[in-house]
């Protein structure tokens, strides 16, 4: 059983980065240069937060496969090697 996430991206404006976080999984974020190492990186944030919840928290999240769906809110195709 897969469960898809929803990944919500914007770009910080200081950095240049984007900054990745879950929807469903409140706390649950990460930031990365470019979109492929946020997308490796959201991956293992989800992995350490499914991992990390309490026990009354993990019944919700059992038996979970990871399917990481992106909805930017910014433009994130832009290489930020500028």
């Amino acid at each position: 059983m897969h469960q898809q996430f929803t990944v919500l991206i914007e770009r910080d404006l200081e950095s240049g980065w984007l900054v990745g976080s879950v929807a469903e999984l409140p706390g649950c974020y990460t930031q990365a240069p470019d979109l492929a190492s946020l997308e490796r990186n959201m991956r293992e944030a989800i992995q350490v937060f499914l991992a990390t919840v309490g026990e009354e928290e993990q019944g919700c999240y059992q038996d979970m496969g990871l399917t990481v769906e992106c909805h930017s809110q910014s433009s994130c195709h832009a290489d930020p090697q500028r």
